[in-house]
């Protein structure tokens, strides 16, 4: 017998079937786990890279279990440390991971994707609950409310909605403030606030070399500089007053919806401390405000313009003959 021939098919060694990754082994024994350990895994597979850097604390809070639960849990998968599970978590994602979504996986339902995405969400608001600094906050509206002039920088389409925003906010409540998106003009505006103004800089990547560049200049001829971003940024280091906001990288976009969400909800906050510290003239301004629009507002039923016939048309109700 020649020993050199092929073996037959029915004797060749088939390979091994791969080992499936940690995301498929939690998705395939969830149903057949404890109660409390679902719960741990429930809470991984719902925002994944959020629980890569979540401590064990912050893990048993999200799934309403106690720290052993989790070790318990990661051992039940062949991990002999919370650590060795989570790097095991990361490896996967690095592979598997979705570039739509943080959480979102390639295979997810659409029940699926409309969980995690508002999951996440949740969880960011949540953990922007328990970092926001509320002093800050208070120096902030103080600084505001005796100031002269507000002016507010922005770059990028983020940055300068969430400006606008706050541009308006300020508007209503009777101060003097301006949204400005143009390199040269923020350059102007530091040049005449002083020290009776404020400069607002708004961007979450707070690495934008004209505006950072702007918030020097406006801080060197004495005006206050506030900074709503990242801690650790450019930005954030050349401020005298830092709102902090710290999200999870979002998977497309550098400033995503999460950052969006966390921005608005911080000058929310603002608005209403500046709000009570300015006193019972800015809360009947508001309620002034309200009530025109809503009289005299262009969706109003009362605006006067949308009454008027247009010359050469039939009034509503008339015959055209």
């Amino acid at each position: 017998m020649n020993s050199s021939l092929p073996p037959s098919p029915s004797s060749s060694t088939q390979p091994p079937s791969p080992t499936p990754g940690l995301l498929q082994q939690l998705r395939e024994r969830l149903d057949s786990l404890p109660e409390a350990q679902r719960s741990v895994v429930r809470a991984v597979l719902e925002d994944p890279r959020a629980a890569v850097a979540a401590t064990v604390e912050q893990l048993a809070q999200q799934a309403g279990v106690s720290m052993p639960t989790i070790v318990r849990t990661c051992r039940s998968f062949g991990y002999d440390s919370v650590r060795e599970f989570m790097l095991a978590l990361a490896q996967d994602l690095a592979v598997s991971g979705s570039y739509l979504h943080r959480s979102v996986l390639a295979d997810d339902t659409a029940q699926d994707v409309s969980s995690k995405i508002i999951h996440a969400a949740v969880s960011s608001l949540t953990e922007l609950g328990r970092r926001i600094d509320v002093d800050v906050i208070d120096q902030v509206a103080a600084k505001l409310a005796k100031a002269r002039r507000i002016d507010c920088y922005s770059v990028g389409a983020a940055s300068t909605f969430t400006a606008s925003e706050l541009q308006s906010r300020l508007f209503r409540l009777g101060l003097t403030a301006n949204a400005i998106f143009d390199a040269h003009q923020q350059l102007v505006s530091a040049s005449t606030l002083g020290p009776e103004g404020v400069a607002f800089v708004v961007s979450h990547v707070g690495r934008m070399p004209y505006t950072v560049e702007a918030a020097r200049f406006a801080r060197s001829q004495g005006a206050t500089v506030v900074a709503l971003t990242q801690p650790g940024t450019p930005l954030a280091e050349t401020a005298d007053l830092v709102l902090a906001v710290s999200v999870p990288q979002d998977a497309v976009m550098r400033v995503g919806t999460e950052a969006y969400l966390a921005h608005l909800v911080v000058i929310e906050i603002l608005m209403v401390r500046l709000a009570q510290q300015l006193g019972p003239v800015a809360t009947r301004g508001l309620q002034q405000f309200k009530q025109l629009l809503h009289k005299h507002g262009f969706d109003s039923a009362e605006y006067s313009g949308a009454m008027d016939p247009v010359p050469g048309l039939p009034k509503p109700g008339q015959k055209d003959n």
